[in-house]
């Protein structure tokens, strides 16, 4: 038997921006296993992925990485930092800052000419998106998003019934998604004023429910929200505590299927799970049910639980293990998702000849789970929710924004007032 030569043949230095806690959380294990046994598949052979230089306000985080195993890497601190980044000869730039400031990273990274990964939300208006879509494109490179719970083992069997037509025809659907207080008292405190938690975590439904019921059966025609505030700033500002949204999409024969996100960051951190997340979906043939925190496991640790060690955990997200084997690892499908980011590139760049590269990228960018161009629903989605509670926070409630209507793309409607406000001319 001939052995297989893994010596690595090719070099992908990457860039990070943004060192909080998604990085610690998903980013860091990926890069910590790259970094010690490479990546390899058939197609493009043995790739060294190398975290070359990261990005961050103060650099302090960074300091404290030295003693991970991550291998030698350059800390850029201070107003420059992303440019400085981009001048370490890096080839791609994964972008976890926080989501109001995704945009001039990303922008900055594509016009660079290099392959980008961003965290949800990629951005948060479709101006926003045309821009950074267009950059990838006229530099020939890959701009794709991190929805991690696409690859969640349930979310990926839902689809499954959906495509086979096991489940026929979606009427209507209900999620839940609910952080604890830390969420936005400790950990995001800085950022959160004037953000609302539907922006921050409503998007992986938003993406599930487009990426699995959208187009081409159904298209998204109505967007609608509100929400709370008081907790955690003022009951009279912008910063909101709890957002129900609803999406409505129609199907060419005249039905219609709506779902509600119910989204917040003020559940009390001592809730026996790390989050408080739910599905419930409504087909012509049935029902899917899905309690995304009861998977079957209960623990309870005296003296550490639900605290340090949650009564209801999730190790499907991201889990460390000591193998039956003796090996300790670090595995989920938030770390899958951002390892299949890499195997892109790599099929991009080391696939086969150059002359056929553009051929291996127009495969990879119609991967409508996480290319850019493939985020519009989800990123008119949450313009309209952002832009509803703007309205809302300045004294006109109830608010609701049409898609692809006759005034525009994307056009907000405000009760009492007959003028609307385009928020996109272009077809969404």
């Amino acid at each position: 038997m001939n052995a297989v030569n893994l010596t690595p043949s090719h070099r992908l230095r990457v860039g990070m921006a943004g060192l909080g806690m998604i990085f610690d959380e998903t980013y860091r294990p990926v890069f910590e296993q790259l970094h010690a046994d490479g990546l390899y598949r058939r197609d493009f052979g043995s790739v060294e992925v190398e975290l070359a230089a990261v990005a961050s306000r103060t650099g302090s985080r960074a300091e404290r990485l030295r003693q991970a195993a991550l291998g030698p890497f350059v800390s850029c601190a201070g107003p420059d930092a992303v440019t400085e980044m981009l001048a370490q000869g890096v080839d791609a730039v994964c972008v976890a800052t926080p989501d109001d400031r995704h945009f001039d990273v990303a922008r900055l990274a594509l016009e660079a000419g290099k392959h980008v990964l961003i965290e949800k939300p990629s951005v948060l208006r479709l101006q926003e998106l045309d821009e950074l879509d267009a950059l990838a494109r006229r530099n020939s490179v890959l701009a794709k998003i991190v929805y991690h719970k696409l690859a969640d083992p349930d979310h990926k069997k839902l689809r499954t019934h959906v495509v086979d037509g096991v489940l026929r025809h979606v009427n209507n659907g209900y999620c839940s998604l609910l952080e604890p207080k830390s969420i936005s008292g400790k950990q995001f405190a800085e950022w959160i004023v004037g953000r609302n938690p539907g922006t921050y975590v409503a998007v992986h439904y938003i993406k599930l429910i487009d990426f699995t019921f959208g187009a081409p059966a159904a298209r998204l025609t109505r967007v609608t929200a509100t929400g709370q505030r008081g907790l955690v700033g003022p009951a009279d500002g912008p910063t909101w505590d709890s957002v129900q949204l609803q999406m409505t999409y129609a199907y060419s024969d005249g039905r219609e299927a709506a779902f509600d996100i119910h989204t917040s960051w003020v559940t009390p951190d001592n809730f026996p799970g790390y989050v408080e997340q739910e599905v419930q979906f409504r087909f012509d043939n049935g029902i899917w049910n899905a309690h995304q925190r009861k998977r079957g496991v209960e623990v309870t640790i005296e003296d550490r639980s639900p605290g340090e060690y949650k009564y209801t955990p999730n190790h499907h997200y991201n889990a460390a293990f000591v193998e039956p084997w003796g090996e300790r690892t670090q595995r989920g499908y938030g770390l899958e998702v951002i390892r299949r980011f890499f195997e892109e590139i790599a099929f991009v760049e080391f696939g086969g000849s150059t002359d056929e590269r553009d051929e291996r990228l127009r495969q990879m960018r119609a991967l409508a789970y996480n290319d850019l161009s493939a985020d519009r629903p989800v990123t008119a989605t949450v313009q309209a929710m952002e832009a509803i509670l703007r309205r809302h926070a300045e004294g006109r409630p109830g608010c609701a924004a049409t898609v692809n209507g006759p005034l525009g793309g994307l056009v907000l409607q405000t009760p009492g007032e007959t003028a609307p406000i385009i928020l996109y001319e272009a077809l969404v």
